[in-house]
């Protein structure tokens, strides 16, 4: 089965100062590229995550700011491409995606989670596009320049994007980068749901599931599910064991846990709404898919499951691809 996987957090394995030339061919991680390939992967959307300012992992490599930390995990991105070049080639759009499948490469789509770099300046948004950024994430688990994060304080969570914020999703979305609200507070989200609506627009949560069956703040209400499904956006479920299950004391990542929250979005928004957000190396815990080598594991227990395989392959790959070729430029 071909698939397409929204989310991935590899980059961040290779942070520090002596990680730049980590190869992602093969390694250690629940990601490599090896595996990838041999599971059928034709497109994976590589995450620039940025971590928290008062994260134990980044006080270990200061002094860097957030343009060197940017700069120090994208030469890896770069790096794997030109090391692998008979593997991996970059991707902007679906025309660039089309034509490394039929070269029987993988597609890497560069993506910056948490905006914070943007710094209130549309130049920077230029920026990105220029080096190759095709999705942002708009908020870490804390404020940037954009607007709030997902937070159990309900005042947090209430509030909306800035006035720069809202300008910024304008902004990307007529310039072929996708908005995606995972980590964004629900005030965000509506936000970001009246420009898409106004605009004709759809954006994603990457690696987003629903909060009626685990109850974190990350996760989507049943509504929000619906409004994606209605502007023809996108949820990439998450593999995370608290973005799975209604015990948040459940460390492990289950087949059936991940089909359950498919089947919910399916049910509320559509099968064109449900694509995979893996999350892998951004998620810890125990896992029957520990290893994007084991994909097959999760069509198979879908299938099991009564998915068709039309609609295993929508969720696959195919609703992605839709995406990519509607909002990417």
């Amino acid at each position: 089965m071909k698939f397409i996987d929204m989310h991935c957090d590899i980059l961040l394995k290779y942070c520090e100062p002596n990680d730049i030339k980590g190869d992602l061919y093969e390694n250690p991680h629940m990601f490599d590229l090896k595996g990838c390939r041999a599971a059928g992967g034709i497109g994976q959307f590589f995450a620039i995550f940025f971590l928290a300012p008062t994260s134990p992992r980044l006080a270990r490599i200061q002094p860097i700011t957030d343009q060197e930390y940017f700069d120090r995990l994208y030469t890896v991105f770069k790096n794997t491409l030109k090391r692998h070049e008979e593997l991996i080639a970059f991707a902007g759009n679906a025309k660039d995606m089309a034509h490394n499948e039929a070269m029987g490469k993988l597609s890497a789509f560069l993506t910056v989670e948490d905006g914070r770099l943007i710094n209130g300046q549309l130049q920077k948004l230029k920026e990105f596009y220029d080096l190759g950024v095709r999705l942002i994430t708009l908020t870490g688990n804390q404020r940037n320049c954009l607007g709030a994060p997902n937070s159990r304080d309900a005042n947090i969570m209430a509030e909306g994007l800035t006035a720069f914020g809202k300008e910024a999703v304008h902004w990307m979305m007529d310039n072929g980068i996708l908005v995606d609200v995972s980590h964004l507070s629900d005030g965000g989200f509506y936000d970001v749901l009246a420009i898409s609506t106004k605009k004709g627009i759809p954006f994603v949560a990457s690696h987003s599931n629903c909060r009626s069956l685990a109850a974190h703040p990350r996760n989507l209400t049943d509504e929000m599910i619906k409004e994606i499904g209605r502007t023809g956006g996108l949820i990439g479920v998450n593999f995370g064991p608290e973005f799975l299950n209604k015990d948040q004391e459940n460390k492990h990542s289950s087949t059936d846990s991940i089909v359950a929250h498919m089947k919910r979005i399916k049910n509320l928004a559509g099968i064109e709404s449900v694509a995979l957000g893996s999350d892998f190396d951004g998620i810890h815990g125990s896992f029957d898919i520990p290893h994007v080598s084991h994909m097959s594991t999760l069509f198979q227990a879908m299938e099991e499951n009564g998915f068709s395989l039309d609609e295993i392959e929508k969720i696959a790959w195919k609703n992605v691809s839709r995406i990519i070729l509607q909002c990417m430029k």
